[in-house]
């Protein structure tokens, strides 16, 4: 990120990082393995034949208990008919928190729907083959409970718990609302729109708060949570089972980039998006996200954009893990969103049978023991991805460059040809080059090579001939100072003047000339 900002210091406030929508789920594992809820029920002392009539009576309690808290507080208790969504056109979020705003609530709970959901749930069923009985897990709809809270430490928050057994639970809580109650807390001025700051006088102080959540006690948090909406733990507890294991089932992290104003946002933003659609592929994806490419990956790799009310939106996503680019008002948001951890490493320590320490790399899980690491991963590709996208080039250079692109150069004696900058086969040499894994680790000719043909040589001669030529490009990228040598290596970087050059021509050809021709036409017409 230090690229991007330095590149652009003179336009930007600071730099705002951490945690924005975090989702936990709390599950009993300990009724999960096979005949586990069978031994439950008997601890309980229900037969199975009386397991329904049983399951009726805890989930009556479960709602009860919420309608009493709920009377208690002088706060509403509503059922649902149907899904309110932000598909839908109305969130319960949005509507929870129009109920908070109509009555004033600053602090403490704000209301709680029940609405039926599909879930994963326990049944008592008949066996054919055994004549028995017997406890399996099935799909079902039941009722869910939705806790909606002002925290006042986390702020805006909500608990949704499965009301049939096991008991499922859902916490949601958001790291802008508690870096804002914590900036609040400690007098520190700045100015708030939706779940972003687009101001704050102390950028050093939101730095060290965003360090301070990283470590947050989360299971006595959860703990806490749970115990509120779910009054069976006791008697779950009773029976020798353990109390809720929790994951952390989505965590996105974001970094907000201030500028100045939104003049100085607009006026590199239209350059950003491009650069993202047209100058990033599947393999700079998945650099981004923090893996390598690999002949054994099945998964796909998306790139889409889209425009929205309040900005333009650019979004790139590895099976169920993605990162996006959008704005609003003053910030450029940079968003990683961790859906599945497990494509990631944690580096663990084991005994081995010796008794020495052994240190490796392991997919990292949803435990919350792993939030730090949840940190490091996200702040890593936002930054992976802004730098990549830190020298897109702006509009105002791009004649001067074509047209210095467009002459013939002369370099220790010797004659460099010049680049025809609308070229399919030059457009696509720019693109191979404006790769966003070169720009951050460099480029071999093999590397090059692997860019620039779809297929492996039919033979030893088609793969030297394929050197050559390669080798006569970066002799001529080196002659108009697109690319540089690095210093005692075989690598190539591309330069500042490169960028500019070549992301002129690519732009020229694939946008700004389509669109003129096609604009032409019209009027023509």
């Amino acid at each position: 990120m230090d690229i991007f900002l330095k590149e652009h210091q003179e336009s930007i406030l600071g730099v705002i990082e951490g945690f924005d929508r975090i989702i936990f789920k709390g599950y009993l594992t300990s009724m999960f393995p096979d005949g586990a809820f069978g031994r439950y029920l008997y601890k309980r002392g229900v037969l199975l034949k009386d397991a329904g009539q049983f399951f009726e009576s805890e989930t009556e309690t479960l709602i009860q208990h919420a309608k009493t808290t709920a009377e208690q507080a002088g706060r509403p208790y509503r059922y649902l008919e149907s899904a309110h969504t932000h598909a839908s056109g109305q969130s319960k979020e949005a509507m929870a928190q129009a109920i908070a705003e109509q009555d004033g609530i600053t602090e403490g709970l704000v209301c709680i729907f029940s609405v039926l959901e599909p879930c994963v749930s326990f049944a008592v069923v008949g066996n054919r083959k055994t004549q028995r009985r017997e406890v399996v897990r099935r799909n079902r709809r039941c009722l869910h409970l939705y806790w909606y809270l002002i925290d006042p430490v986390f702020g805006w928050m909500h608990v949704r718990i499965q009301t049939w057994a096991p008991y499922s639970t859902q916490i949601y809580v958001n790291g802008r609302e508690w870096m804002c109650r914590q900036l609040q807390h400690e007098g520190i001025a700045f100015e708030r729109s939706d779940n972003k700051i687009i101001w704050t006088s102390d950028f050093e102080a939101t730095a060290k708060l965003t360090e301070k959540f990283k470590h947050t006690d989360w299971p006595n948090f959860l703990i806490r949570q749970v115990a509120m909406v779910n009054p069976l733990l006791p008697a779950i507890a009773a029976a020798g089972f353990d109390g809720y294991w929790f994951g952390i089932d989505q965590a996105e992290l974001a970094t907000d980039i201030l500028f100045k104003s939104r003049g100085d946002l607009e006026r590199i933003h239209a350059d950003l998006v491009n650069a993202a659609i047209i100058g990033f592929g599947a393999t700079d994806v998945m650099r981004f996200l923090g893996r390598k490419p690999h002949h054994a990956f099945t998964g796909e790799v998306v790139i889409d954009s889209k425009k929205r009310p309040e900005g333009c939106r650019i979004k790139f996503r590895i099976r169920r893990n993605s990162i996006k680019l959008y704005d609003h008002l003053n910030v450029l948001r940079i968003e990683t969103t961790l859906n599945n951890p497990s494509e990631f490493k944690l580096l663990t320590s084991s005994e081995n049978a010796a008794g020495k320490v052994v240190c490796r790399w392991c997919p990292m899980r949803k435990g919350v023991s792993n939030f730090w690491r949840y940190a490091e991963v996200g702040q890593g590709a936002n930054s992976r991805l802004i730098d990549a996208l830190a020298n897109a080039p702006l509009k105002g250079n791009a004649t001067e460059a074509l047209d210095h692109l467009c002459r013939s150069q002369s370099k220790a004696g010797q004659h460099i040809a010049a680049f025809n900058p609308v070229t399919p086969e030059n457009v696509a040499l720019f693109k191979a080059l404006l790769a966003g894994e070169f720009s951050i680790n460099g480029f071999r000719n093999s590397d090059l090579q692997d860019k620039l043909y779809s297929t492996d040589p039919a033979n030893p001669t088609e793969a030297k001939r394929r050197t050559h030529r390669t080798s006569r490009l970066i002799a001529k990228l080196r002659g108009h100072g697109l690319i540089a040598k690095v210093q005692n290596s075989r690598l190539y970087r591309v330069t500042k003047n490169g960028v500019k050059a070549m992301w002129a021509a690519i732009r020229f050809r694939c946008l700004d000339f389509p669109a003129a021709f096609n604009m032409s036409e019209s009027f023509a017409h």
